[in-house]
């Protein structure tokens, strides 16, 4: 992408541009990503913060909400392009660039389409209706007269179609969103609900694309931050003769215990970064990882959460007939992004642009603002996509880091993390432990159930800035995890529960948010108990669910899960289970966070007695979120949380010392590899007269605990604690 600069009156004179408030005059391109602002609106009541509409009718989209590599993009083009009946083709999406796009929330939740695609399809709505108005008092006959076909309103009884741009050219109007609009008939729609293919994925596939790490501006340098020995060290001095000497280095940059180098190319940043010689104290602040789950249980609790209080747990358990417990752990999780973090900064005229491959532009924006002492408005973040994300990673500090060092040198700077940077310092899903209670009466029923989850205070805030926090500038200091108490209520009805979530003051590492943050944990447990206590029951797990699941679409979700797996009725585990590989089947549900999408699954596994190797061959999943805007992209979406879930299920965990992360490569941090990757059966729910709901996280939120329940039918054996590593594997084995 060009870097691009030029005068608003320059912008204005050469824009076709219809920002739908509408400033309508003028014709030529539309907006483009990074393009100068132009005193365009990104107020969330205006349509002209969603739309632009060009001369030569064409739409540009503007939306806050950003695509990860998930689809997004092309599931708001289709969303747009169906409310205003346009070609899929004639519409544009620009994405998080805060001088352009409202500010829509991060990029979180499963929240894009939901809440984001129909903010642009309510703004759609809106342009589409003023457009008819307009094609009305054109020709003096009534708005029901018409309809809009193709980038056109046309008179219901024949005659010329009017062009969009025929109809806004010259004009000019403040519109705003009508939140009850009338949106279309989804038995009329051409384009949502259609398999679209991924409008990203032919230049990536040829390796056109141009993701954040491949970006490059004119006049750029490139730096490299020194990191402390210890997390909690401090900088007490530095040797930097023989950086100095190294070729093409511009600048040693210290402030406080930050520490970077720029220099005129990227290798030479690399080796004056290698050549520097700090002096950093000693610090020795994370806990023995042999003891962790010791450390969690030890930490003080701030407050409780009681997420469901049914009936009184504590007078129904103790007069059962049989009581189970079980405690279960989930390891600490590092996002692992195949692309480390990148992002380049500049400072011209006394305000920042960063480009960023951050899924919070706009409260990247507030941080860098505060961090640099500069108001909000002097300052820009431009989106573009990172080779690997998924949660709050390492963006947002490589985007810290290269303000900073741009300050230092006036010029722009590029900052590319290194495997050791990102493994070592993004910040980390924190560890979950969960202590589970339950109760059957004499004939098998489920009398109490009662949880306790051990999960670090805070929500999904932001997370602070490393460099902000090394520099001693202004920065958040509150732990973001993310909304992690969902899902630890049960989407079953009993007679007696309590599941409460005791929050902890503090937690090893820097807390973020990672796909499907505290919902697959909680899931986890809760839908591996609830097959503990099936089995002690001795009931088939599916029937054990069904009992006890009152929502009619849980259900119906369920026995399609049953027809797709072909799922044969019996307890588990399996009998007479002899042989050297073993396979079983398991089962898990979700209901997310208990009011939109629902997620029923089976895996199916191979356990190998003798290696304690788990091997997954095959994933069916049943989804119903509702109204599906793209099935192709859904698909995709599905796929890539099974896959990603399973490897965080079979082989992730953080590993460290008392000073710092010890797993800094793929080596020691290893992943799922191609010949592992199961084959995924989707069956999806479309439901077109319903809200369209989230799809990027839910599915993953059911993996761990479907391989757990299906390793129990195999072998007889519960694993409680991820990841299911062989070594843990032999050893619950031959504990039986």
């Amino acid at each position: 992408m060009p870097h691009l600069e030029t005068s608003r009156r320059g912008f204005l004179q050469g824009s076709g541009a219809l920002v739908v408030s509408f400033a309508l005059s003028g014709r030529g391109p539309a907006f483009a990503q990074g393009a100068p602002a132009a005193g365009k609106t990104v107020a969330l009541n205006e349509v002209d913060g969603f739309l632009a509409i060009g001369a030569d009718g064409r739409v540009t989209v503007f939306s806050g909400k950003v695509d990860l590599g998930t689809g997004v993009r092309t599931a708001l083009t289709q969303m747009a392009a169906e409310e205003l009946d346009v070609p899929l083709d004639r519409v544009t999406v620009i994405q998080g660039d805060t001088a352009l796009t409202p500010d829509q929330g991060p990029t979180y939740g499963s929240l894009s389409v939901q809440s984001g695609g129909v903010q642009i399809r309510q703004a759609a709505a809106t342009a589409r209706r003023r457009l008819i108005e307009l094609a009305a008092q054109k020709l003096n006959a009534a708005p029901d007269s018409f309809v809009t076909v193709d980038g056109a309103v046309k008179p219901k009884a024949g005659g010329r179609a009017i062009p969009y741009g025929e109809l806004v050219n010259g004009g000019a109007f403040a519109l705003k969103i009508d939140k009850e609009v009338t949106t279309k008939d989804p038995a009329t729609f051409k384009i949502v609900g259609k398999p679209v293919p991924r409008l990203d994925i032919p230049e990536k596939t040829t390796g056109r694309f141009t993701y954040m790490q491949d970006y490059r501006m004119p006049g750029m340098l490139h730096g490299r931050v020194v990191r402390p020995a210890a997390i909690g060290a401090t900088l007490e001095s530095v040797d930097d003769n023989a950086a100095k000497a190294i070729p093409g280095v511009v600048r040693i940059v210290r402030e406080g215990d930050f520490l970077g180098v720029v220099a005129e190319s990227e290798w030479g940043a690399i080796r004056a970064a290698q050549a520097l010689k700090p002096t950093w104290s000693n610090a020795h602040n994370l806990p023995e990882q042999s003891r962790l789950w010791e450390h969690v249980r030890a930490t003080k609790v701030t407050k409780d959460d009681v997420t469901s209080n049914v009936g009184d747990v504590d007078q129904a358990l103790p007069g059962a007939a049989k009581t189970l417990k079980a405690t279960y752990d989930f390891a600490i999780h590092t996002h692992g992004s195949i692309g480390p973090s990148c992002a380049i900064a500049e400072i011209k005229d006394g305000k920042l642009t960063c480009w960023t491959a951050s899924q919070m532009t706009h409260n990247l924006r507030k941080q860098l603002a505060a961090m640099m002492r500069m108001p909000d408005a002097d300052v820009r973040c431009i989106y573009l996509e990172g080779s690997g994300c998924y949660g709050r990673n390492g963006h947002e500090d490589a985007a810290a880091d290269a303000a900073l060092l741009a300050r230092a040198v006036g010029r722009p700077v590029r900052v590319q993390w290194s495997r050791a940077d990102e493994h070592g310092w993004d910040p980390k899903g924190p560890p979950t432990l969960i202590d589970m209670q339950g109760a059957l009466d004499t004939k098998g029923d489920v009398v109490a159930w009662k949880s306790e989850f051990f999960i670090p205070e805070g929500a999904a805030g932001n997370v602070p800035l490393v460099a902000a926090e090394l520099a001693g500038l202004p920065h958040e200091t509150a732990l973001a995890p993310g909304n992690i108490i969902q899902n630890s209520a049960l989407p079953y009805t009993l007679p007696n529960i309590r599941t409460t979530c005791h929050r902890l003051a503090n937690t090893p590492f820097r807390p973020s948010w990672i796909r499907t943050p505290g919902r697959m944990q909680n899931t986890y447990a809760n839908e591996a108990f609830l097959d503990e206590l099936a089995a002690a029951a001795g009931v088939d797990p599916l029937d054990f669910r069904l009992k006890y699941l009152k929502d009619p679409r849980g259900v119906e979700l369920l026995q399609r899960l049953a027809a797709l797996t072909k799922w044969e009725k019996r307890p588990s585990p399996q009998k007479d289970i002899k042989s050297d590989v073993v396979r079983g089947r398991g089962l898990s549900y979700v209901k997310y966070e208990l009011n939109r999408t629902y997620i029923g699954t089976v895996a199916e596994v191979e356990v190998n007695r003798a290696t304690g190797e788990i091997r997954v061959p095959r994933f069916f999943v049943v989804h119903d979120c509702g109204q599906i805007i793209n099935p192709d992209g859904l698909r995709n979406q599905i796929e890539g949380n099974v896959v990603q879930t399973v490897s965080r299920t079979h082989k992730e965990e953080l590993t460290f010392d008392r000073a710092m992360v010890t797993s800094l490569d793929w080596a020691t941090y290893p992943i799922l590899t191609f010949p592992e990757v199961p084959d995924v059966v989707i069956d999806l729910i479309d439901r077109p007269q319903e809200k369209p709901w989230g799809a990027g996280e839910p599915s993953a939120a059911v993996v761990p605990s479907a391989i757990s329940n299906a390793v129990f039918d195999a072998t007889g054996v519960r694993l409680r604690s991820v990841p299911y590593t062989p070594a843990k594997v032999k050893a619950a084995l031959q504990g039986t």
